[in-house]
């Protein structure tokens, strides 16, 4: 007996997120100072705020953290941005919720630093939290996994306390953004032992990481059990990278992404840091290869960019020349640390059977011309999709989506 697997893909123009989508993480008064704010009245608008808000002595600017001498400077259609990544993060939970993708990918979400009323890192909203958010209406466990060479610092905050979602970071820790991610924390409350940190040095290559990526995740999977996974690819670990120190290959990295995938849980896969271009260009297109299952030449095919991947024009890096300051035993003795803390977990937790809130998705629309309180409608609506763009969506897969089709079908 033969058994075909046929493998679609498809891209599908993903929806702006909505204020109301927003706030489900964010604040409502940090959403709508993204909304106002931009490079022409942020001096203005910063000052304004902080007048206001010293009355309860506090300081605004350096709650939200966006302005001209931060690492969040406001830019033209910064709130147009936030919708589209964020969307696309939120569109992809969703899709996996209702069975209609194995693999969902977001290369322009990941933006993981953001915190529920401050920007930080380059990050405005966090589309991680919210695409969990998502997650969790359909699954009991979200285990989110972080490959950046910074720590996953807004996620983890954000869900410091809880059980029902597991955060592991393996991130460059010590005098380097954001401070945070020592192997000591671990979650607080019911969420002790639910944040797993695993601390690095400069100059990790790709089988030093291998020797402690593939364990501390075959634990995780074995006593946490989760029903869907999402994995931030940050670039900026790999090799070259012009704020990271890691030496990662895209084969060590990407050998990380396969590792996860072959666990077949739902996983959603995002982008995040990466500050050398061509090696983000490099990094996720052969990740989206690996997802695919897909082999890929290592000669990169002529473009209107070619010049860029000179002198080798190939798709593969070479390691750096440099100390990998990660020795051997350190790197046992944190992985059994953590090893032992996961294993004291006595069972995977669980949740009581609950009414699955209703998914939320706004249509194309102009938000500065419809009252916020308009924004959100019950019902799923249709989106337009670019006619240059693949997709499996027909009527039928846009019921497929509504709460009340399933119910009664």
């Amino acid at each position: 007996m033969f058994v075909h697997f046929v493998l679609i893909f498809f891209v599908q123009r993903p929806h702006r997120a909505s204020y109301q989508e927003m706030i489900e993480f964010h604040s409502e008064d940090y959403v709508e100072f993204l909304r106002r704010i931009n490079p022409d009245n942020s001096k203005t608008l910063l000052a304004e705020c902080e007048k206001c808000i010293r009355y309860f002595l506090l300081f605004f600017d350096d709650l939200v953290n966006l302005g001209e001498n931060t690492d969040c400077p406001a830019f033209p259609g910064l709130y147009d941005f936030c919708q589209l990544y964020t969307g696309g993060s939120i569109d992809g939970a969703m899709k996996l919720n209702h069975g209609m993708a194995d693999i969902c990918i977001n290369w322009s979400g990941g933006l993981h630093h953001a915190k529920k009323c401050e920007a930080s890192g380059f990050c405005y909203i966090n589309d991680i939290v919210l695409a969990i958010l998502e997650l969790l209406k359909y699954h009991a466990r979200v285990l989110y996994i972080d490959i950046d060479i910074h720590h996953g610092d807004g996620v983890e905050e954000a869900f410091y306390t809880t059980d029902r979602v597991m955060t592991v970071s393996f991130h460059k820790f010590g005098e380097f953004f954001p401070g945070t991610g020592d192997i000591v924390d671990v979650g607080y409350d019911r969420g002790k032992n639910y944040s797993v940190n695993f601390p690095l040095g400069a100059g990790i290559d790709d089988e030093s990481f291998m020797t402690i990526f593939k364990p501390v995740i075959s634990k995780v999977m074995e006593v946490y059990k989760p029903g869907a996974i999402v994995l931030q690819c940050g670039a900026d670990s790999l090799t070259g990278d012009r704020l990271g120190c890691f030496n990662l290959t895209l084969k060590g990295h990407g050998e990380a992404v396969k590792y996860v995938k072959s666990f077949g849980i739902p996983l959603l896969v995002l982008g995040g840091g990466g500050y050398n271009i061509r090696n983000v260009a490099r990094c996720w297109t052969f990740e989206t290869a690996v997802l695919l299952d897909e082999p890929i030449s290592d000669n990169i095919p002529f473009n209107d960019y070619y010049q860029y991947y000179a002198p080798d024009f190939c798709l593969h890096l070479q390691p750096a020349a440099m100390s990998n300051d990660n020795p051997a035993p350190k790197l046992k003795e944190y992985t059994d640390r953590i090893l032992q803390n996961l294993g004291s977990l006595i069972h995977a937790p669980s949740v009581q059977m609950h009414q699955v809130p209703r998914d939320i998705i706004i249509s194309d629309f102009n938000e500065d011309e419809i009252d916020s309180d308009s924004r959100v409608s019950s019902t799923i609506l249709s989106r337009s999709r670019h006619p240059g763009e693949f997709y499996n969506g027909d009527k039928d897969q846009d019921r497929a989506l509504d709460p009340e089709a399933i119910a009664g079908s």
